[in-house]
């Protein structure tokens, strides 16, 4: 959970539960940013099943107690939390990986005119 939590900070999980309006209602012993948390797991172990993937995910945690929830409390927490905050989650993250002055990459300004064709090629009224 460390690594995934260097990548993805609890506070931008809350921030993206709260968007979308996911965050939990009650006090849960699985609450939706553990969720989160977990469905990014389940993407990096796409061959295991849940408590393997939890195992995983929980590994770390060795100093804290860690409860082991059941197959079906881990399917049912994947289900309350959805697929809405993942859809942000990946929206706010993803971008370009190189940055404009990183050797070997070709951004350049496009002129106006050009930019404008594209965006005009790409709208849904100019595709049959």
């Amino acid at each position: 959970m460390g690594e995934l939590t260097s990548l993805v900070p609890f506070e931008l999980v809350d921030a993206v539960l709260d968007e979308t309006r996911n965050v939990q209602r009650r006090l849960r012993a699985l609450p939706s940013r553990v969720g989160v948390y977990f469905l990014l797991a389940m993407c990096l172990f796409p061959e295991v099943g849940y408590l393997l993937v939890w195992q995983k995910l929980t590994a770390s945690l060795t100093a804290l107690p860690a409860m082991t929830p059941t197959a079906k409390a881990l399917r049912d927490l994947r289900r309350r939390v959805g697929s809405a905050p993942m859809q942000r989650l990946f929206e706010v993250l993803s971008g370009p990986l190189a940055q404009p002055r990183t050797p070997g990459t070709a951004v350049r300004a496009l002129p106006h005119r050009l930019l404008r064709r594209l965006q005009l090629a790409q709208s849904p009224r100019h595709h049959p």
